[in-house]
C-alpha cells in the first residue's frame, strides 16, 4: 500500500487500469493523494479500429463524450473535486496498472529493431530535436497513441520537453529548426483550414481570428505527412505548491476586454497569462459581484490556447471565472479556458 500511495504522474503519462483496460491521459502536475486527474482517450469497443493484445479499442476526444461514456459505463472513473470546485475524470491510485512516461516511450524507439511508419517518424522528429536543440535525452519524451501502442499511421506526434529553462530555450531554437529542415515545417493555409474546423469548429470564431495567433505559433506542425504538437512541462521546483496548497471556487461565466501583460508561461501546459482587465462585456453568477481589477490571470490546460497571445496585446477572452486561494494567503481570480466550444481568446 506505501508503494500505491506514492505514485506519482505527471502531464504528457498515460495511464491503463486493471480490470477494465481503459486508457487515460494525465492532466496536470499536481494531483490528490489517493488518485491521479487523468481523462479517458482509449476504451475497448468491438467496433474499434486499434488493436492492442488482440482487444479492440476507440479513441475518444471530445470532453462531453468522454464524460457521458464514463457516467454510462464507468462512473467510479468520476470524482468531485471539493479542492477544484468541479467533477473531474481519474483513477484511483489502487486501481493503475501501468503508467506510460514519454522519456521511456522515445528511449524505447530509439532502441526498437521494427518500427511503424509513425513509430520512425516520431524517432526521427525525436533525434532531430535532440541534435539541433540541444537537448539532453532525458528532457525529451514521446506521448500519444504511439506510447501506448494504439497509434495509426496518421497519427500524430505528440511531443513533451521537459524542464523550465531547456523549454524557453528550445523554442527559441524552433525558428532556425524550422528554417534548416526539408521534413519539419510549417502548417501552410490548406492545413491551417482544416486545423479550424477540429480545433475551434463550433464555436463561431472567425478564421482570420483564429489565424492571428495560430500561424505564428512554433510549437505545432508538420514532419513529413504526419502532423506534430510539442507541450512543455515546468521543473518541478516551478509547480509551486502541492494540489491541497490549492483551493478554487467557481464564480460562473465571464466574458471580458482585457490587455496581456504577461505571456511568458503560455508556451507551457497548463498555460497561462498575467492580465490587466478593461472591461467586463458579459457575466453570470457569482462573477458580477467582484472588482474587476481582483481577475489578474488567463489559463488553460488545453494545448490551443498555448502561445495564444503576447505581451501588449489586446484579446477578448470568454470562459469560466474562478477564484484561487493559495495556501489560504493568496487570493486572486482567473478565467479558465476549458470548453471546446464555449471558450475563447481572440486578439482585438
Amino acid at each position: 500500500m506505501k508503494f500505491i500511495k506514492n505514485i506519482q504522474a505527471i502531464e504528457g503519462d498515460y495511464i491503463e487500469t486493471k480490470r477494465e483496460n481503459l486508457f487515460f491521459d494525465v492532466k496536470g502536475l499536481l494531483h490528490p493523494n489517493d488518485y491521479i486527474i487523468c481523462f479517458l482517450r482509449f476504451f475497448p469497443d468491438p467496433n474499434g479500429l486499434r488493436i492492442k493484445n488482440r482487444i479492440n479499442f476507440r479513441k475518444i476526444y471530445n470532453l462531453d463524450e468522454r464524460y457521458a461514456l464514463l457516467r454510462e459505463k464507468y462512473p467510479e472513473f468520476l470524482f468531485f473535486s471539493k479542492e477544484l470546485d468541479l467533477e473531474v475524470q481519474g483513477v484511483k491510485k489502487k486501481e493503475i496498472k501501468k503508467i506510460y512516461t514519454p522519456q521511456n516511450c522515445f528511449k524505447k524507439l530509439l532502441k526498437k529493431k521494427k518500427l511503424s511508419i509513425s513509430e520512425t517518424r516520431s524517432r526521427e522528429l525525436g533525434e532531430l530535436f535532440l541534435s539541433q536543440g540541444n537537448l539532453s535525452e532525458g528532457s525529451i519524451g514521446i506521448t500519444g497513441s504511439i506510447m501506448v501502442g494504439l497509434n495509426t499511421e496518421e497519427s500524430d506526434i505528440d511531443i513533451i520537453i521537459y524542464g523550465t529553462e531547456t523549454s524557453m530555450k528550445f523554442q527559441e531554437t524552433l525558428v532556425k529548426i524550422f528554417e534548416k529542415s526539408t521534413n519539419c515545417r510549417k502548417y501552410n493555409i490548406d492545413e491551417y483550414k482544416s486545423h479550424y474546423n477540429w480545433r475551434v469548429g463550433g464555436s463561431n470564431i472567425p478564421f482570420e481570428d483564429f489565424l492571428k495567433s495560430e500561424q505564428r505559433k512554433q510549437h505545432q506542425g508538420k514532419y513529413l505527412e504526419n502532423d506534430f504538437f510539442i507541450r512543455y512541462i515546468k521543473s518541478p521546483e516551478d509547480w509551486k505548491g502541492n494540489f491541497y496548497d490549492y483551493q478554487y471556487k467557481n464564480f460562473g461565466r465571464i466574458k471580458l476586454k482585457a490587455h496581456i501583460i504577461d505571456s511568458i508561461d503560455s508556451i507551457f501546459t497548463p498555460c497561462s497569462y498575467k492580465i490587466d482587465p478593461l472591461k467586463i462585456l458579459e457575466s453570470s453568477n457569482n462573477s458580477n459581484k467582484i472588482n474587476i481589477k481582483d481577475i489578474s490571470e488567463i489559463s488553460s490546460f488545453r494545448g490551443r490556447f498555448c502561445e495564444h497571445a503576447r505581451e501588449n496585446e489586446t484579446v477578448l477572452v470568454e470562459g469560466k471565472l474562478e477564484k484561487v486561494i493559495f495556501k489560504k494567503e493568496l487570493e486572486y481570480f482567473r478565467v479558465l479556458l476549458s470548453d471546446q466550444i464555449q471558450d475563447k481568446m481572440i486578439i482585438i
